[in-house]
């Protein structure tokens, strides 16, 4: 036995024990052994008795291997035997090769004097295949058989000395010295035996007449045949040989050739003419009429001899892969009991006839697409019953795949890749393989191997989407569902499992969103403010569950959705009351003079900021109105005598929101003749109690001096900080701020700014009302510039009011139409104004 590069010697099967052979035979086959061992070959060797018993010792092969059974178990090694019975079975904890059952060398191997039986040992882990080869060795089991228990044999008196008359031969199944050695007759005084052997090494044995007969003698002479075999001990069958002494018949039929060689086809059709055998007997009447028959009934299963013309013709199968070559012995009797005998020498001629046969031996389950090219996939073996050219197959693989034959060792082949495989494109291939013979009318077999690319985590999840943004309402409640982000990944498996998650830095407070590790939903996890956080724009990362894993980064951007949450907040006049005492108002005043102004803000964005006034109530309603955008209160008439002296006006102030929101300011508004002070304190204090006319002159002349000097110092300070303003002009644009929230001032339109300045711990106020600022470009601009600056420095404050619609700045608000004359009324009075 040889196997993988360190082998045994050739093993006898002791597990029935030793049926001969002493101490020097045992050395040197344990020699031979190890000669074998060393020697390297491909092939296990083993040898076996017939008929031992079932689950009998055939060799070790994990110790004839070099392996350990736990290794054996490990690369799943399995016994295949060659053929359609299985003979033996590989024990997987002891790796001892048993016979399944009792092996008959005589059912086996039939036809052939030495017999083996073929068995492949396949391993996984890496893919291995090694071939076993068993002789069954033949035991002395059974006795020659004779076909018959007699023979009776018709022999003329007038038979010559030395004739020859053939007996059927005795039959025994074994082969070699336990096979038939020789023939031996019971002693007598007239016959004796020949042994004669065939072309095909076929022995016949003959009845050869030593004396003559004589009938008046005897009748009859029984003989006893004796066939004994060579085994030790010996065995025999016997047979009854009668010979019939016949009357005188002087001519025996006579073959026009002793022998026939004719060749024929294998699986001639039934009923085709084989040759035609030909005896002629001189002999008249019955004593020359001949009959002819087969000496042997083993030959009339393949063919049928016609006894009166001798015509032999296929009655049977002929194949050539079981014979090659078959002998008949035809016998030729006349009327009177005289014979004659033939051979016909049939060779039976090859014919392409079966196809080629292809069995796989090992296929891996799958094959991993990072494969490299050339790896194994497949042991195949490939065989063809017929001879020659019409037993010699060739191999190839049909359509184009990434897969190749190369030949392991004489008809067989290993499945090899040939190229890189790729399971996202091509995740299972079904390899045909064609096996072909050579012959004349060339027969091909078709195998088919199903090869699974197993995954490997080669490709990394892809978003649909570089960018995605989503919007959220402003206060909406945590948890709700904004959308979802998606990638995919082309893997399967866990390798194609994708999950989500932010990309946080370290020491990163959590964000307001979260995305679902599952199924990429995006959500708020608490509630946002537009007036804090316009936007929230986060990494999502995209993981695969290889090892190592992959992953891809997206963008995500949560808009936040203003909403109406804000209501306006008024901050002129102010809600403490600051503004009680209310706004002077003279009694000429004429229509479209400036009362006061309500200044808000509203926190919120859009349309929800956009605000408008109305006058919801009013003392006297058709003397005020309030401008629609700009919250400006103006007299919508001239004031008359008749006008009540107070007035109290709640102006409302509304956003544009869904719903809207408000909020209203309180102006008290008095109507007066002067603007002093004391007179004003009286009127409200003690308005029923009539003044003695001298104090009422005093007061007179105090208010109009005091009057004067207030009007001689505000005129001082105006010019002296116009002085200052145009003194320290700066050579840059100016720059105005984007909103009122911005600028602090409240969101009072462009055109108008008002100073004021409250003195504490007293009622005296100083309003100046100014005129449009616009902004007066330094000197040296380009052209256009210095044109926009002339024209917009050269108006004076009694330019009219820019108009807020024109401007563009925020559409009309519902159910109201704009007022231009309301919008662009000028400012009549002076410049500035004040009273105490």
């Amino acid at each position: 036995m040889e196997a993988g590069g360190k082998g045994r010697p050739w093993r006898r099967g002791t597990a029935s024990g030793s049926r001969s052979g002493g101490g020097e035979r045992r050395v040197l086959l344990w020699l031979v052994c190890v000669c074998v061992w060393e020697s390297g070959a491909e092939t296990l060797r083993y040898s076996v008795w017939e008929e031992m018993a079932r689950d009998s010792s055939v060799g070790n092969v994990a110790r004839d291997l070099g392996l350990s059974p736990s290794q054996l178990a490990a690369r799943k090694a399995r016994v295949v035997s060659e053929g359609s019975e299985q003979h033996f079975r590989l024990d997987p904890h002891s790796g001892v090769l048993t016979v399944t059952e009792t092996l008959d060398r005589e059912r086996i191997c039939p036809h052939s004097e030495s017999c083996a039986l073929f068995f492949k040992l396949s391993f996984e882990n890496p893919v291995q295949l090694i071939r076993g080869e068993v002789e069954v060795r033949d035991v002395n089991d059974n006795s020659p058989v004779f076909p018959q228990k007699e023979v009776v044999l018709e022999i003329p008196e007038m038979a010559s000395t030395g004739s020859r008359f053939p007996l059927e031969e005795a039959r025994d199944k074994d082969l070699g010295i336990n096979g038939l050695q020789n023939y031996s007759l019971s002693p007598n005084s007239h016959f004796s035996l020949a042994l004669e052997t065939g072309k095909g090494g076929a022995e016949f044995v003959k009845l050869v007449l030593e004396r003559p007969l004589d009938r008046e003698e005897h009748r009859e002479l029984h003989l006893v045949l004796t066939a004994t075999d060579g085994g030790s001990p010996p065995r025999s069958g016997t047979v009854e040989v009668r010979v019939v002494v016949l009357d005188a018949n002087d001519n025996m039929p006579v073959f026009s050739r002793e022998v026939y060689e004719v060749r024929v086809a294998e699986n001639s059709p039934p009923g085709q003419l084989v040759v035609r055998v030909s005896a002629a007997d001189p002999d008249e009447g019955s004593n020359g009429k001949v009959e002819y028959e087969f000496t042997s009934e083993e030959s009339g299963n393949l063919f049928y001899l016609n006894a009166a013309t001798g015509e032999i013709r296929v009655l049977g199968n002929l194949d050539f892969e079981e014979t090659e070559y078959h002998d008949i012995e035809v016998k030729a009797t006349d009327g009177g009991g005289l014979s004659a005998h033939c051979k016909v020498h049939v060779e039976v001629l090859d014919v392409n006839d079966n196809a080629p046969e292809i069995e796989l031996s090992s296929v891996s389950a799958s094959v991993p697409e990072d494969a490299p090219p050339g790896t194994v996939v497949a042991l195949l073996s490939v065989r063809d019953r017929d001879s020659g050219d019409n037993g010699r197959p060739e191999c190839a693989i049909e359509g184009d795949v990434p897969f190749r034959l190369t030949a392991a060792f004489a008809d067989h082949y290993e499945l090899r890749t040939s190229a890189a495989l790729d399971r996202e494109t091509t995740a299972e291939y079904n390899v045909s393989i064609v096996a072909a013979d050579r012959g004349r009318a060339r027969l091909s077999a078709r195998e088919s191997v199903r090869v699974r690319i197993g995954d490997v985590n080669d490709n990394a999840p892809r978003f649909t989407q570089a960018a995605y943004s989503m919007w959220v309402s402003e206060n909406e409640a945590g948890a709700v569902r904004l959308g979802s982000v998606k990638a995919t990944d082309a893997d399967a498996g866990a390798n194609g499992r994708v999950r989500y998650a932010l990309v946080r830095e370290e020491g990163e407070e959590r964000p307001a969103v979260s995305v679902d590790a599952e199924s990429g939903d995006v959500s708020v996890v608490r509630p946002l403010d537009y007036e804090e956080v316009r936007a929230v724009e986060v990494t999502v990362r995209a993981a695969d569950g290889g090892s190592p894993p992959r992953s891809a980064t997206a963008l995500l951007r949560v808009l936040v959705r203003d909403e109406n949450d804000n209501a306006p907040v008024v901050l002129h006049p102010p809600a403490d009351g600051g503004a009680a005492l209310g706004e002077l108002v003279p009694r000429r005043a004429r229509a479209g003079y400036l009362v006061a102004k309500v200044v808000a803000v509203d926190a919120d964005a859009g349309q929800n900021a956009w605000l408008c006034y109305e006058l919801a109530k009013a003392t006297e309603p058709g003397l005020f109105r309030v401008g629609l955008h700009s919250g400006e209160v103006r007299t919508a008439r001239a004031v008359g005598e008749r006008d009540a002296a107070r007035h109290r006006l709640v102006v409302l102030v509304r956003d544009r929101g869904r719903p809207p929101r408000s909020a209203s300011a309180t102006l008290a508004v008095a109507l007066a003749d002067g603007f002093s002070e004391g007179r004003l304190r009286a009127s409200e204090e003690a308005p029923a109690a009539e003044p003695d006319g001298r104090l009422t002159l005093y007061l007179s002349v105090c208010l109009a001096c005091v009057s004067a000097l207030f009007v001689a110092g505000a005129a001082a300070a105006v010019a002296a900080k116009v002085r200052r303003a145009r003194r320290g002009e700066p050579g840059t644009l100016p720059t105005f701020p984007r909103s009122a929230a911005d600028s602090g001032a409240g969101s009072l339109p462009r055109s108008y700014v008002y100073d004021v300045r409250l003195a504490a711990g007293t009622v005296d106020s100083e309003f100046r009302f100014l005129g449009p600022l616009f902004p007066c470009f330094p000197a040296g601009l380009p052209q256009g510039a210095a044109e926009q600056r002339s024209s917009l420095c050269s108006a004076g404050l009694g330019q009219e009011e820019g108009d807020w619609a024109v401007q563009g700045r925020a559409p009309l608000c519902e159910g109201t139409a704009p007022r231009a004359a309301e919008e662009n009324g000028s400012l009549d009075q002076s410049p500035w104004l004040s009273h105490q």
